[in-house]
């Protein structure tokens, strides 16, 4: 059985405790799906199912791959919510929330990496 690092636990954790939020307080959530699209929260009812499978798939070295790319492919579908996010606080938030949220926009790509990497681990 293939071992799992600590990184690729840690992302499952934050897939899970992720996951978990949608349910326990999904209106946060439910505020930055943007405006365009339809159904917000059965939108994020959705994304939590997603977070919760890929961290569950992320400890198992048999689906670690396939969780690995999903939970990838779940940051980047997950990106225009972020932006959604950033947007509304430019209008609404006060000085530090503003630059925050901009600031936590580009470490999606460090997450994104994250995911792949633990793809690798699954092989």
């Amino acid at each position: 059985m293939a071992s799992r690092s600590r990184t690729t636990t840690a992302l499952a954790v934050l897939f899970g405790v992720l996951g978990v939020l949608h349910f326990v307080k999904p209106r946060p959530f439910v505020r930055i799906v943007p405006r365009a699209l339809p159904r917000k929260q059965e939108l994020v009812y959705a994304s939590g199912v997603a977070e919760l499978a890929c961290a569950a798939g992320l400890l198992h070295p048999r689906t670690r791959r396939t969780a690995g790319l999903a939970g990838a492919g779940l940051l980047m579908a997950v990106f225009p919510a972020n932006v959604q996010m950033a947007a509304d606080l430019q209008r609404t938030g006060t000085g530090p929330a503003k630059v925050v949220a901009w600031i936590r926009l580009p470490l999606q790509v460090p997450l994104i990496r994250w995911a792949l990497k633990a793809a690798r681990e699954g092989r």
